[in-house]
């Protein structure tokens, strides 16, 4: 086999692999002796059918299995051999030539292919000393944790049907039509749907025009939509709602104890603030976790500046740029509407794509550097936490999808890397912990910084954007789900 490298520009290599039509023959053969003691033909006996025989009847096939055996071993073991590592599966280039691929099978011509690829530029890590954060700590008070605790009481309290009219705090259950300009819209429809007047489910004015009706009352109610409304197709319009009241019913007694508790299925009152207390701990740690990373690999991006693999960018950037039109699209909004245009959208995202990319080698380095490893079991855990996030009925599937595609466990993996790459780097720098507020930590402290740059899309401007692939499910809590029309839930509901 004869290796002969054709281009070395950059990260960019061309590498030309012939392989003598002898050597081919020779493997083939190989593959025919061994097929002798194995086929069985009409007319021979075991083990006596002639190889050339055989060559007549397998030959080409048999050959075509050679051609795959030496594009899979070589590609490897060349770009081993090189001390490089491709930054994705090197593309392979064969012969087009009919003629001249029916020689290469036929055992009469030299095989000649070349693989193109682009290798991971060599990383040097630097001294991690310089790297300072501060992580935002929030303590939370007993009276978060009451306040909680009383929200999921109101979710279990007892209603009761009652006569008369709907005051503030009691439920309806109301049918709902909503028209603009006298015509239906998508999502502005709801049967049977209970509201508790008074709870600010609903778009402002909603429920206070529902005060004073009964059981039986149709009422057309007229709300405006917010000016920031997410549906832009929504925001700032005039609707109008045909409601029908179906029942009123009068909230029972709102008790908070150990009763309370057990109608929601723990042992205790106790044991609900305890619950209580660690999903408020586990969000505002979300935050935390996410400001600090942010700040960490800012200060990594600035350390480092090389050329990132083309391929792995464009990779990157079609990744963004597809969630980036998903969300505009179930907005209802342009880029005009963003203040930016098509062009400029394109060039703040490849930016962030050349980052992520850069950071994500960066990452990877220092992991292998430092021995860091995602261990079966840490696997085989975030494995069932993807799959509980699936309905009940698609979580078999789910788990059945990722246990045959490698891939899928791989992009699994790679997340949960990064994660303990992280952790790592937060062991080896300075850290300084400062207490704050809820409403300091619950800040965007890049606000400042992108309004004065191109946001292609508020829900996925280059800052979210980065957040969420760079913090992981931690970015989640950094902005609140955007609400609907008349409910305030779900945008897609609307739309």
């Amino acid at each position: 086999m004869q290796v002969t490298e054709t281009l070395n520009s950059g990260l960019k290599r061309e590498i030309k692999i012939t392989v003598p039509a002898g050597d081919m023959e020779a493997k083939l053969m190989a593959r025919l002796t061994d097929a002798r003691d194995k086929v069985r033909i009409n007319g021979f006996r075991p083990g006596k059918v002639p190889v050339q025989h055989l060559r007549k009847m397998y030959g080409k096939s048999f050959m075509a299995e050679v051609v795959n055996e030496i594009l899979n071993d070589s590609t490897r073991s060349i770009i081993t051999g090189r001390g490089e590592k491709a930054a994705m599966q090197p593309e392979v280039i064969m012969t087009e030539d009919e003629k001249e691929a029916e020689k290469i099978l036929a055992g009469g011509a030299d095989f000649e292919f070349s693989l193109n690829y682009e290798v991971i530029p060599a990383i040097e890590i630097k001294d991690f000393s310089d790297i300072k954060v501060t992580r935002q700590v929030y303590d939370v008070p007993e009276s978060e944790v009451d306040e909680q605790v009383k929200r999921v009481a109101e979710s279990a309290r007892s209603y009761e049907p009652k006569g008369g009219k709907a005051a503030e705090g009691d439920r309806v259950t109301i049918d709902y039509v909503g028209k603009i300009g006298g015509e239906a819209f998508a999502g502005g429809a709801g049967t049977d749907q209970p509201l508790v007047l008074g709870s600010k489910e609903f778009i402002p004015g909603f429920e206070d025009q529902l005060i004073g009706t009964k059981a039986g009352d149709e009422k057309q109610i007229t709300v405006t939509f917010p000016e920031n409304y997410q549906a832009a197709h929504l925001a700032g319009k005039e609707a109008t709602f045909d409601v029908t009241v179906k029942e009123v019913s009068a909230p029972g007694e709102l008790e908070i104890n150990d009763e309370t508790a057990k109608n929601l299925g723990l042992e205790s009152l106790e044991r609900l603030r305890e619950i209580v207390r660690g999903q408020l701990e586990n969000q505002f740690g979300s935050m935390t976790r996410q400001k600090v990373k942010r700040q960490l690999l800012d200060q990594l991006d600035a350390s480092y500046s090389f050329e990132a693999p083309s391929k792995l960018v464009e990779a990157e950037f079609n990744n963004i740029w597809a969630q980036v039109n998903r969300d505009l699209e179930a907005a209802g909004r342009t880029f005009a509407d963003e203040e930016t245009t098509e062009e400029e959208a394109r060039a703040e995202y490849m930016r962030l794509a050349e980052r992520r990319v850069r950071l994500g080698l960066v990452l990877a380095e220092i992991g292998e550097k430092a021995g860091v490893t995602v261990s079966d079991e840490e696997l085989q855990r975030g494995l069932f936490e993807q799959v509980r996030r699936f309905p009940a009925n698609q979580q078999q599937e789910a788990f059945e999808f990722y246990r045959n595609n490698p891939e899928a466990i791989n992009a699994l993996r790679a997340p949960m890397f990064e994660e303990k790459v992280v952790d790592y780097l937060l062991g080896q720098i300075s850290v300084n912990d400062v207490k704050v507020g809820k409403d300091e930590l619950m800040a965007d402290d890049e606000e400042a910084e992108t309004a004065t740059k191109a946001k292609p899309a508020k829900k996925a401007s280059s800052k979210k954007a980065e957040a969420k692939a760079e913090a992981g499910e931690a970015a989640e809590a950094e902005e609140p789900k955007k609400k609907a029309a008349p409910k305030k839930k779900a945008a897609k509901e609307a739309e």
